[in-house]
């Protein structure tokens, strides 16, 4: 078990992540690629993650086991910045640190030597392991990149209404089962038994598509507190599409101006665009029918078709459903394309949604 112990000024320095990590879903997505397990939830992704790889896996395996101890500086925090900061502070790795983490892995002294010249600070080596990590992030991550997004702002809207109803405490007493908030300790599922002493840092809680069960944090204790945690998924293991960034868990609301409303409304029917509109701060199906003022039972249909289409994500939360938007969903009320590779056949699920031929659609909506 790992007890994570807090003080009031913790407590205050407690946060969220603001976006997925790129190097942590790099590193734990190798974890899952080398299960051999069928699941809806990743069985899919591995298979085409597997077909895209050249080799960068056998190059991997060595620094990352299976389980256990993987070195501390192939997640460096600029990783929650983006993919390139993210490299950019790993090739920047000191070659004192290097060593000593390289060191500590159970299989040190049977390393291939492209890793035994890393661990002696050798540039070159350090050049071919971010050369290895990007062509892996690229392959097997970066085209999911959307569905990533999707849960872990799924999650945030969640612990954002967390911390709104019940502050700090109420935010640590929402995180999943494996983590159980016993003020002032943190309990949390973990390989060996351990004592994070925050001392007054903080902690950054960082959801994660691809963390599995128990929760990672660093081995180091002096660095930057940090605690990684799987977000839920959905049982049907279709990850949705993402969304922008929720109002409730501190990002800007997306915005569309009253022209754009009307556009809108004329696209996908009044009732639906205002549903849409209203999801986007992120509620709930009983906070949605209020807002637009509606049925119950239509909040929740209006509510499936743009789910179906891509344009709202889902999760849902004890005896709550959480509607927030997807980037989809966000692009279409700002007017512009989605950053997405990976739509896919979306767009048709979309089309269906303007012609109103979406299941239990029955044409645009005139209702104002």
């Amino acid at each position: 078990m790992l007890r994570v112990h807090f003080s009031e000024l913790d407590l205050a320095r407690l946060r969220m992540a603001i976006r997925p990590d790129a190097l942590w879903e790099t590193v734990l997505s190798f974890h899952r690629l080398r299960e051999n397990r069928a699941e809806t939830v990743y069985g899919e992704w591995r298979s085409e993650a597997r077909n895209r790889l050249n080799g960068e896996g056998r190059l991997m395996a060595p620094l990352i086991p299976s389980r256990g101890y993987f070195p501390d500086f192939l997640t460096p925090a600029e990783g929650v910045i983006g993919c390139d900061a993210a490299m950019d502070a790993l090739h920047a790795t000191p070659a004192e640190r290097l060593y000593s983490e390289i060191d500590r892995l159970p299989s040190a002294r049977a390393l291939p030597g492209w890793i035994r010249g890393l661990a002696q600070g050798e540039r070159r080596p350090l050049d071919r392991l971010v050369s290895v990590l990007r062509s892996y992030h690229e392959a097997a991550v970066a085209p999911y990149w959307p569905r990533i997004q999707a849960r872990i702002e799924a999650d945030r809207a969640a612990r954002g209404r967390a911390m709104l109803d019940g502050g700090a405490d109420g935010l640590l007493a929402s995180l999943p089962p494996t983590m159980r908030w016993r003020a002032p300790v943190l309990e949390v599922d973990y390989p060996v038994d351990r004592d994070l002493e925050l001392r007054g840092r903080g902690l950054l809680l960082l959801p994660s598509f691809f963390c599995r069960r128990t929760p990672v944090t660093y081995l180091n204790p002096e660095l930057t507190p940090v605690l990684v945690y799987p977000v839920e998924h959905a049982r049907s293991g279709a990850p949705d599409q993402p969304r922008s960034s929720p109002r409730i868990a501190g990002a800007p609301p997306t915005v569309a101006g009253p022209g754009r409303t009307r556009s809108l409304g004329k696209l996908v029917g009044h009732t639906r665009s205002a549903v849409l509109l209203e999801v986007g701060g992120g509620c709930t199906t009983s906070e949605l029918a209020r807002r637009v003022g509606v049925s119950l039972a239509s909040a929740s249909q209006h509510a499936s078709v743009l789910r179906e289409a891509g344009l709202v994500h889902t999760l849902r939360q004890g005896g709550a459903v959480l509607h927030t938007l997807t980037p989809l969903g966000a692009a279409l009320l700002r007017g512009g394309a989605p950053a997405d590779r990976a739509l896919g056949d979306r767009s048709t699920a979309f089309a269906q949604v303007v012609t109103g031929t979406a299941a239990g659609g029955r044409g645009p909506s005139r209702r104002g």
